[in-house]
């Protein structure tokens, strides 16, 4: 039983530590201006909430998330759209 983990503690522990330079990467990587302002314009309440409580750290990493879910499940509407779905529902309205 010993020999055993002996044997496993070195590529586990090295394992761990890939993980971990994996989880740590994000983090050690400065925020840019444009992101601040892209953060800035598209937070949900929850995010400017996490900034004004836990600072900008974590509301960017809470942002990114959001984003890369976003990013995931469908692709991103053009702005023409979104400007057009307004008015649309304005005249269908009258």
């Amino acid at each position: 039983m010993v020999a055993l983990i002996v044997i496993l503690f070195p590529p586990l522990l090295i394992a761990f530590l890939l993980v971990m330079e994996r989880v740590e990467e994000p983090l050690r990587r400065p925020t840019s201006q444009r992101e601040v302002e892209d953060f800035l314009g598209t937070a949900t309440a929850g995010e400017v909430g996490t900034l004004a409580n836990s600072g900008i750290r974590r509301a960017m990493s809470r942002w990114r998330a959001r984003r890369r879910g976003r990013a995931r499940s469908a692709p991103r509407a053009a702005l023409t759209d979104r400007v057009a779905e307004p008015s649309e529902h304005g005249a269908s309205a009258d």
